[in-house]
């Protein structure tokens, strides 16, 4: 990515996706959606390769999902036409998202596995956690565990949510329980949904599980793991807020929902759990 970013277009899409991300998509009115589309598209016009991507996104799937808010029907040559620009300029989310036009075929980009998997390979090389997934599946398909294990590793290691419950579920299925209890509270801090919801419906049931065999019942029980109600409404909570904004990280999660045998802080909300905005020089 460049080194730099432009403070004001930064800010210009910033604050359009925090409204975007503020809301189911049913619920925004057509100001909110016009709005929205509006300083994300000058925010791109002005360079910022962030609003460009979500312009892409716009592009392919359309904003405003009823009549009463819908402002920009889908136009997936417009999508990966920003696309190709970014695969150009070889950022690892172009190339990824170019070899998934050229995997369905849509956009401009004729049917061509051989060469989606091309870009898959050169985006997981630049450091794309979703092109990095792509192979982990691929991998996994074949039998190649170790390196499904590298490049769900390489994933989790950038902030990936759905790398981290990829791997807790590995290390329940080794037996591997106070790993998989980690890789959990980490995927919870990089905004996975369903890290939370695994945690959530451990504390919130008996200590275990729904899919726990009675091995694993025991085994939890000698970590200590027990019902907690309290726990179990906070890990809800951060499930409920993470389907409305997925972008969100809570990086102050350990401070205030720590894995036990720590005992639980106050807690005023899922926002004590995300770090305050830094008001830095914007960077990618």
């Amino acid at each position: 990515m460049p080194a730099s970013r432009d403070p004001a277009a930064y800010r210009l899409y910033i604050e359009a996706r925090k409204i975007w991300r503020s809301k189911i998509a049913w619920q925004f009115t057509r100001e909110e959606a016009t709005r929205i589309l509006t300083d994300v598209k000058k925010a791109a016009e002005l360079g910022d390769w962030g609003a460009r991507a979500l312009m892409a996104h716009f592009y392919l799937h359309g904003l405003g999902v009823l009549e009463s808010n819908h402002v920009l029907d889908a136009d997936p040559v417009k999508s990966v036409e920003i696309v190709r620009l970014a695969a150009k300029a070889m950022q690892p989310w172009g190339l990824y998202d170019l070899g998934v036009a050229h995997e369905h075929g849509y956009g401009g980009a004729p049917y061509d596995v051989d060469l989606a998997w091309a870009y898959y390979l050169r985006a997981a090389q630049l450091g794309s956690p979703e092109a990095q997934m792509a192979l982990a599946d691929a991998y996994a398909g074949e039998g190649r565990l170790n390196d499904e294990e590298i490049m769900l590793q390489c994933a989790f290691q950038q902030g990936h949510g759905p790398a981290a419950y990829r791997l807790g579920l590995k290390a329940r299925i080794q037996k591997e329980y106070l790993s998989a209890f980690k890789i959990y509270q980490q995927g919870v801090k990089f905004g996975s949904q369903e890290c939370a919801s695994s945690l959530w419906l451990l504390f919130d049931g008996d200590g275990s599980w729904p899919s726990s065999s009675e091995e694993e019942k025991i085994n939890l029980k000698l970590l200590g793991v027990a019902a907690d109600s309290d726990r179990g409404s906070r890990y809800r909570a951060i499930f409920e807020a993470l389907k409305i904004n997925p972008d969100m990280k809570l990086n102050r999660l350990d401070q205030v929902l720590p894995l036990p045998p720590e005992k639980l802080p106050p807690w005023s909300g899922v926002e004590d759990a995300v770090e305050p905005e830094s008001y830095d020089k914007p960077t990618y």
